[in-house]
């Protein structure tokens, strides 16, 4: 009885020691907060009608939370002013868990590894000029985000490198003109709750063929059907979307600088269906239909002469973009889009820039547009971007 009394009371006495000495262990989780900020002057003229504004106030936190060595959290929120209110956006939130050298698992609302663009260039901080290309953002016929479940890695392949992504999300979603009749055969990729039991399905693979990583050559793919599984008239319509992308960035000892080149095309094939559109004075909607595909491209250069002795000069960057956007014939959103994109930068620290730029687009087309008539938008913008 003694020799048991004795035997619990060195157990407990264990017990508490066990539990002091793992409270006394270091912490492996950690916080941190991450994210950028931007603000601009921007002169917009249309065709001959100017206007100018104090544009592009945003704030973007980025939180990340590091559980473990294996398990980590990240989230993205936006708050920026536009049409007079302050708007939040809600970028995404995932969790990570990394399996094991070549392989992590993300889960929740994440940036689609859809060409290079809006996963790793779209930050006010990182964008070389004040826009994005066409194609990219509203209107646009690239998917940004989604929510669902990714497959990610990388590994070596002799001097090569290869990384690789699988994912699948809610997919995309048909615009059937019902509300927004000049946006009918467009995907709306904000699809917080699938319309249909069938999930999108995509991924990417980028080579890094030399072993100074500074060329990589991507390809992507995105499909899923489009269309509410509940309508017969559109319950099958699918959506299949495919990229390619180039990056090659190098210091070049003969221009005294860094030359960075990005590129992707993207297109669009979405499946026929028929669309109504109500004519003014008529009480029947007419049917239509049309080849739904999709062109974008964009390429930009970007030279930095970071080797140079003086200072002022060294910390300038000279970058120029030129980006297409087709859409279908015969949609009422049908455009052929070319813009030129120019500007200066002036680099404050490695993560902040002055913005200084000046932008062409020419537009036939367009549901506002009078038939045998273009559009020329020209745009003058300085904007101040901060990452932190």
């Amino acid at each position: 009885m003694k020799k048991g009394i004795v035997m619990l009371l060195l157990l407990a006495l264990y017990c508490v020691n066990y539990s002091n000495a793992q409270d006394n262990k270091p912490s492996k989780t950690q916080f941190m907060v991450r994210g950028y900020g931007h603000s601009g002057l921007d002169f917009v003229n249309v065709n001959g009608d100017a206007e100018s504004s104090y544009v592009g106030t945003a704030f973007a936190p980025i939180f990340m939370f590091k559980h473990s060595d294996k398990l980590m959290f990240e989230s993205e929120l936006e708050f920026a002013l536009e049409d007079g209110k302050v708007q939040v956006g809600f970028e995404y939130a995932d969790v990570m868990y990394i399996v094991n050298d070549y392989v992590t698992v993300r889960a929740g609302k994440f940036l689609l590894p859809f060409g290079t663009f809006m996963e790793k260039l779209h930050p006010a901080w990182i964008n070389r000029l004040a826009t994005k290309p066409l194609g990219f953002g509203h209107g646009g016929i690239a998917p940004a985000s989604g929510i669902g479940l990714e497959v990610r890695g990388a590994f070596n392949i002799g001097y090569s490198k290869l990384n690789y992504s699988v994912y699948s999300t809610n997919g995309p979603r048909l615009n059937l003109g019902v509300d927004e009749p000049e946006e009918a055969g467009q995907l709306i990729f904000n699809n917080f709750e699938d319309n249909n039991n069938n999930k999108a399905v995509g991924g990417r693979v980028g080579l890094l063929p030399f072993n100074n990583s500074s060329v990589e050559i991507g390809g992507s793919f995105y499909t899923g059907i489009a269309g509410n599984e509940e309508d017969s008239l559109y319950g099958n319509v699918g959506a299949a979307l495919f990229a390619g992308d180039f990056s090659f960035v190098k210091q070049v000892p003969f221009l005294k600088g860094i030359i960075d080149v990005k590129a992707q095309f993207t297109q669009s094939n979405v499946g026929k269906a028929n669309y109504y559109e109500l004519e003014p004075g008529d009480s029947i909607p007419t049917k239509y239909t049309f080849n739904n595909q999709s062109q974008a491209f964009y390429a930009q250069l970007s030279y930095r002469p970071s080797m140079l002795d003086v200072k002022v000069l060294k910390d300038l960057e000279f970058v120029g973009r030129y980006s297409t956007l087709n859409t279908p014939e015969g949609s009422v959103w049908e455009s052929q889009q070319t813009q030129i994109a120019i500007g200066i930068n002036y680099w404050l620290t490695w993560r902040s820039v002055l913005k200084f730029s000046y932008q062409v687009t020419d537009i036939v087309g367009g549901h506002d547009a009078v038939p045998g008539e273009s559009t020329k938008i020209t745009g003058m913008y300085a904007h101040w971007a901060l990452g932190f």
